[in-house]
């Protein structure tokens, strides 16, 4: 069938262009795109910091109802509202021990964009365009997926903003919640008040964190933190975010969470951490980059830990669970996003490499 797709050609450029979607095979679903949301991870797929290939479609927080699915598929069946989150092997050990978002294969399987028998399911008139960026490639009109990343949500959520709980919120929120396990005893600090730290942010606050520190440059995005249940905010330009946050803490807090990926900031999360405390690192960085770490600071305890996805080896319990909390008012993340329409995703890329927009949703 045909459909309307973004197309990354060369680095960093869009357009958009009518490409030919395959029939879903046995095991894919056909899924009719409501909305996709982008973050720095597209960004990083099109520039090709990641061990993405063009031409590619990103896009890898859809959400849409599903109109066919393959005679192998059992999971969902047309009407269905989905969301549409990481594809992973489901062999590998990490897979067989059901920890999904550490597949050994993640690579093939979110990031080189074709299916895992090398098959691209998008053809244009120049030849095949690599897409299944995350199993989805989900910035265009329709997109196959599979069984194992396709999450079935409830209908009475709104549907074009559920997209970035698959990847983004999801990330930020598991973190918290499932990594780094915040709770009534841990004081939580975040650094970076993006999507991924907001969402941390929230998710914190609903696993009673007694304190939440949210470190950012920017006034606007620590005053969302403060609404959103950050106790202490502090503007990273304005002075030493450690000692501040030691003079609060009793040396430092139990979890600390770095979002940025700037070497600088991955470093002070580390040293805000208490002893027997643990530091997330999450954010995409250029796989050469290197942040020294002193071991004599990780003697009493401390843990410098990589996280992906926050750990959401389950999305369709954790991505309904926040699904569930936002319906029920404790989750309000729809207050970090902004719309774009379709022909605009250009617009919508730009805005959140500049920072002008903290989660951009593009409505199909």
């Amino acid at each position: 069938m045909q459909i309307q797709a973004a197309v990354a050609r060369q680095p960093g450029k869009i357009t958009i262009e009518t490409l030919e979607l395959d029939a879903p095979r046995p095991n894919e679903i056909l899924v009719r795109l409501v909305a996709t949301g982008i973050c720095h991870t597209d960004l990083s797929a099109i520039n090709l910091t990641l061990p993405s290939r063009l031409p590619m479609v990103p896009g890898h927080e859809g959400a849409g109802i599903v109109e066919a699915v393959g005679q192998a598929v059992t999971k969902v069946a047309p009407g269905d509202h989905v969301v549409m989150t990481y594809d992973y092997c489901g062999n590998c050990r990490a897979c067989r021990d059901h920890d999904h978002t550490y597949c050994h294969h993640s690579v093939k399987y979110c990031f080189e964009g074709d299916r895992p028998d090398g098959s691209s399911t998008l053809q244009s008139a120049h030849g095949a365009v690599h897409g299944s960026f995350f199993g989805q490639s989900s910035l265009a009109s329709h997109a196959l997926c599979y069984d194992r990343n396709v999450v079935k949500v409830r209908k009475d959520a709104p549907l074009e903003l559920l997209g970035p709980l698959a990847c983004g919120i999801q990330t930020g929120a598991g973190a918290a919640l499932n990594a780094l396990k915040v709770s009534p005893k841990t004081d939580f600090a975040v650094f970076g008040a993006g999507a991924v730290g907001l969402s941390a942010i929230l998710a914190a606050r609903i696993a009673g964190a007694p304190r939440i520190v949210a470190v950012d440059i920017s006034e606007e995005r620590l005053a969302l933190a403060r609404e959103f249940g950050a106790t202490e905010t502090f503007v990273g330009t304005s002075g030493d975010a450690v000692a501040f946050i030691r003079s609060i803490t009793e040396d430092g807090v139990l979890a600390a969470l770095d979002t940025t990926g700037v070497p600088a900031v991955m470093q002070q999360a580390v040293a805000a951490t208490a002893p027997r405390g643990a530091c997330g690192w999450l954010a995409g960085v250029n796989p050469a980059l290197e942040v020294p770490v002193n071991p004599t600071f990780l003697l009493p305890g401390r843990k410098v830990q990589g996280i992906i996805e926050g750990e959401s080896h389950d999305p369709q319990t954790f991505i309904n669970q926040l699904i569930d909390w936002y319906m029920e008012g404790r989750f309000p993340f729809d207050r970090m996003c902004r719309f774009y329409p379709f022909e605009a995703v250009n617009q919508a890329f730009t805005d959140s490499h500049q920072g002008l927009v903290i989660k951009p949703i593009v409505r199909f």
